[in-house]
């Protein structure tokens, strides 16, 4: 599904991603976690297409992101840790201009957007000017605009930052609803609780390398703490 040859960033004399290689499988769930500037928000931008890799390639689904940049993207759900959102439209008239940019058809469109309403409870705001959202509405509309198409990977750059513990919860289960379809999703995040509870896949990332990769048993079995935490384990990595 996403695989990652030789992925290297620069900024001139800076390396912010090197040399990572990395194989992702469809239906896997899989946590990047790293210290801050280890180059995971990088490597995720080079992923969608953000950023150009000074050298290595990304291919989604067997396809060059570089080569067929809008094939690919037609594939991706991103929801970045910063998002954008238009403040003069509502909640649904942004939703509704994201999917007609992924080209979803009215009838999809309609239904998908009324499912992702219920889901994340936003049909007490949605009709609301985004300009008037709290963070965690405006997160909630984010989710809802990166699933609208239904997207063979989606790739989420701190998740649960303004969410409630309820929203939270229902988030949890969309990824892992995601890849029981055999879907792939990709999370980078600090919270080691979220990712010792959810991923099936873990990769460490330290200084723009790829440290260890693993289950989360692996890695606390590698940090030499099988009874701990993967906070402990990854302390012990990363120091």
């Amino acid at each position: 599904m996403l695989t990652l040859q030789n992925l290297t960033k620069t900024y001139g004399e800076t390396v912010a991603v090197s040399h990572l290689n990395l194989k992702i499988e469809p239906g896997e769930l899989f946590g990047f976690i790293g210290p801050n500037g280890a180059g995971k928000t990088t490597t995720i931008k080079l992923i969608v297409g953000l950023l150009q890799p000074t050298a290595g390639s990304v291919l989604i689904d067997g396809v060059d992101v570089q080569r067929d940049p809008e094939g690919v993207k037609a594939k991706i759900g991103y929801i970045p840790d910063s998002p954008f959102l238009y403040e003069t439209l509502t909640g649904r008239e942004f939703l509704y201009f994201v999917g007609s940019l992924f080209r979803v058809n009215e009838k999809r469109m309609n239904q998908r957007t009324e499912e992702l309403i219920d889901l994340f409870e936003m049909k007490d705001w949605i009709d609301l000017r985004i300009g008037e959202y709290s963070h965690g509405m405006r997160q909630k509309t984010t989710f809802s605009s990166a699933l609208l198409h239904d997207p063979l990977i989606l790739l989420v750059d701190e998740p649960m930052v303004g969410l409630d513990p309820k929203s939270a919860r229902i988030v949890k289960e969309v990824f892992q609803e995601m890849t029981r379809k055999g879907k792939t999703v990709f999370l980078s995040t600090h919270t080691l609780s979220l990712a010792e509870e959810i991923c099936s896949l873990v990769g460490m990332i330290n200084r723009g390398k790829l440290i260890t990769l693993g289950s989360v048993d692996a890695l606390k079995a590698r940090a030499g703490s099988n009874h701990g935490t993967l906070e402990e384990a990854y302390f012990k990595l990363t120091t």
